[in-house]
């Protein structure tokens, strides 16, 4: 088995010879195998060059991040933050943790975490330790259980009689009931679809503590039916005071199971392994969401991602059709008025110094005018992730929009420092808000979020 990590838009060589344990290159076959992998993921374009290029003698990662597996080999894709800066794979795969933990609102926490991604774990090996060292934890506790309904024929009456069983199918048993009662237990939809994900983990685990923790889960399962992964009753869960303290272990097992964004990918060979994968412009969006909210706490403001949804244009003539609808990333609104639009661009800008317009791209600037005018926006925002060729402190550019009051900025944000400083810098990038009622405050994980220095 080979496993290589390399960065977005970065590559890695295809030989012709075969490829051991200590290798840095796939062979073809392997590299083929990868490559079909990710046509096959449901993230992919027709071709599947948004995941990875083929190049022949090498393959090129486009800009998702995660995990590609294949049989007999693996291809890990981290975050290229920083194209500018050297930092280990270990830095890059925690903050990869920490941007997931904030986007997804898995609540995972700093601490372990961290120590996992400074080990020689991938991404994946370290999301399957942290949910099993978890589901351990909290089965260990106990298990959740329901009132469940059952039916039996019993020497006694349990519950309520079934008339018309009991008249049918045991009107020549008179030493039985047919009986309808309610009973506790922990075979509910939330556990089979965690035993369901226990059972998958424990075939492509590697580390021996997670394979250890994973066995003894299904030990401590083996009350809880098995359920095929087609059929998971996904729609019958719910989450409420009594199973409250699974709900992020429930969002691990749909990041594992779903073939949503973000979603993974179960190749029908269950030799190939799982194939995790996240687009980065989306990612870097829902991290800029959830911690945008918790800089607008305390005001009047609210924030709504892939909200608005007008439409450019109407078609002349009666009953004419609405064409062009939008999405911007980020509405700031007070009541009805929005107040602020972010789009979030996860592009490095500002590479030459001497480009007055910073790098940006005329079709972004067009895009965000045009939302300006359409949705009556005095304040909108290009952001983009910060590096170091942009200098030491963040960037912040003002510009008005001609013949127009709007005003546009085009501003970085620094994810190095943590989520702290970034809700502090989208506090600076924001208008002055009037403050709203007090709330209480809530972890960084259930946020939504932007940064700056």
């Amino acid at each position: 088995m080979i496993h290589l990590t390399v960065h977005e838009w970065g590559g890695t060589s295809v030989c012709t010879e075969i490829s051991g344990n200590g290798s840095h290159a796939f062979t073809r076959v392997q590299a083929n195998a990868l490559l079909t992998a990710a046509r096959a993921h449901p993230l992919a374009n027709q071709h599947g060059t948004n995941i990875l290029i083929d190049r022949h003698n090498e393959i090129i990662a486009g800009q998702m991040v995660g995990v590609i597996a294949a049989p007999e080999c693996s291809l890990e894709i981290l975050p290229k933050i920083d194209s500018d800066a050297i930092e280990p794979d270990a830095t890059i795969r925690c903050r990869l943790v920490r941007m997931l933990d904030v986007a997804l609102g898995l609540k995972l926490g700093d601490g372990q975490a961290a120590a996992m991604a400074r080990q020689t774990e991938t991404l994946l090996d370290i999301l399957i330790r942290l949910f099993a060292d978890r589901l351990l934890a909290e089965a260990r506790r106990g298990l959740p259980r329901a009132y469940l309904a059952q039916e039996g024929d019993l020497p006694a009456l349990r519950g309520r009689l079934d008339v018309r069983r009991q008249f049918t199918a045991l009107a020549v048993r008179p030493d039985r009931l047919a009986c309808r009662y309610d009973t506790l237990l922990a075979d509910t939809a939330l556990l089979r679809i965690i035993k369901s994900c226990v059972v998958l983990l424990r075939r492509y685990a590697r580390a021996t503590e997670t394979i250890r923790h994973l066995d003894e889960l299904r030990f401590l399962l083996a009350d809880v039916s098995d359920v095929p992964l087609s059929n998971l009753p996904w729609s019958q869960v719910r989450i409420d005071r009594t199973n409250r303290r699974w709900e992020t272990l429930y969002g691990l097992a749909r990041l594992f199971l779903k073939r949503d964004w973000p979603a993974t990918h179960l190749d029908s060979r269950a030799q190939s392994g799982i194939t995790l994968l996240f687009p980065m412009n989306d990612l870097f969006e829902a991290y800029i969401a959830a911690l945008a909210k918790q800089a607008v706490r305390g005001t009047e403001w609210t924030v709504h991602t892939q909200g608005g949804k007008l439409f450019c244009l109407v078609e002349e003539g009666e009953g004419g059709r609405q064409r062009f609808q939008t999405r911007p990333d980020l509405l700031i609104k007070q009541g009805h008025d929005t107040v602020m639009i972010i789009d979030t661009k996860w592009k490095h800008i500002g590479r030459n110094p001497e480009d007055a317009k910073r790098g940006v791209s005329q079709a972004d600037v067009y895009q965000i005018m045009a939302y300006a005018r359409l949705y009556r926006c005095p304040e909108v925002m290009l952001l983009y992730p910060h590096h170091a060729g942009l200098g030491t402190c963040a960037l912040t550019a003002g510009y008005r929009i001609w013949e127009g009051k709007e005003r546009l900025q085009v501003a970085s944000v620094d994810l190095v420092p943590g989520e702290a400083a970034v809700v502090e810098r989208l506090i600076n990038l924001l208008p002055t808000a009037k403050p709203g009622p007090a709330q209480e405050p809530t972890s960084v994980s259930e946020l939504h979020f932007r940064e700056g220095c």
